[in-house]
């Protein structure tokens, strides 16, 4: 039996682009922040419905005077969410939650994802809204910079390993970097609550059968602040790779899920 996904009480999934809500958490960032704000609005402002920044008691007051002065001066396009679950997988989980665009862009304030890839990521999701559309830094065209050569190999090790595991044919399954249908990210139950639940909110996705496009872009190290994910926290993403891998699709979907996990008669 094939399986397929529709939303419920809709025949269409998932339904055309029409707008984005940008997720970008806070911690430390204020001068990478107000550049990411700046260039996302140059390029893609008719393509955004809010920019939904999340902070936590762990956020600076320099990172704060700079989440509200964007409140003021750009209104209602701006907000701002109080993150309740801890760490960076709690706040991307409440923020999806929260989502109202029918795209859901994940990115970092600290200019490690390239804000002028943006639009190109956004023009592939109107092509494809019925996929994730995801960056990736091992297309030809992206680059590395100030990547830690150990952490580089590792790197390509991990995301040849689990491509070959979950059977797709993509080169980067881990780089925070994405557009997502809003409904699938509404629909999932998510468990990480660090850094690994990138790689989950990829890797649950594709259990679920959903199509995944790549397009090139950059990483470059952070100009400000400091990494909240120490290296040897990374070996937790072997964990939520082969868990998800070998756990029931359907049991990845929320009760009230707005996604129907379909079967089709073979033709």
């Amino acid at each position: 039996m094939a399986r397929e996904y529709r939303y419920k009480g809709s025949p269409e999934y998932p339904g055309p682009f029409e707008s984005a809500t940008i997720v970008i958490p806070v911690m430390n960032e204020t001068v990478s922040l107000e550049q990411t704000v700046e260039i996302i609005l140059r390029d893609a402002r008719a393509s955004i419905r809010e920019i939904l920044i999340v902070v936590c008691e762990r956020t600076t007051p320099e990172a704060m005077a700079v989440v509200h002065r964007l409140e003021s001066e750009q209104g209602e396009l701006v907000v701002v969410h109080q993150q309740k679950l801890p760490f960076l997988g709690g706040a991307l989980r409440e923020c999806y939650a929260l989502a109202r665009g029918s795209h859901t862009v994940l990115m970092a304030s600290d200019l490690e994802t390239e804000p002028k890839d943006l639009g190109r990521l956004i023009e592939q999701a109107r092509k494809t809204p019925w996929a994730i559309v995801a960056g990736s830094r091992w297309l030809k065209g992206g680059t590395f910079a100030g990547y830690l050569p150990i952490k580089l190999v590792a790197n390509w090790i991990f995301q040849a390993l689990f491509s070959v595991l979950y059977g797709v044919r993509l080169t980067d399954l881990t780089f925070g970097y994405r557009v997502y249908p809003t409904p699938v990210i509404q629909s999932i139950r998510w468990e990480e609550l660090r850094h690994p639940f990138l790689f989950e909110c990829l890797v649950k996705p594709l259990r679920l059968g959903v199509p995944v496009v790549e397009v090139t872009t950059t990483w470059r190290a952070r100009i400000e602040g400091e990494s909240q994910n120490p290296f040897f926290r990374n070996f937790v993403y072997f964990r939520t790779g082969f868990r998800t891998r070998f756990t029931n699709p359907d049991s990845l979907l929320l009760p009230d899920a707005p996604l129907l996990r379909l079967e089709e008669a073979r033709v």
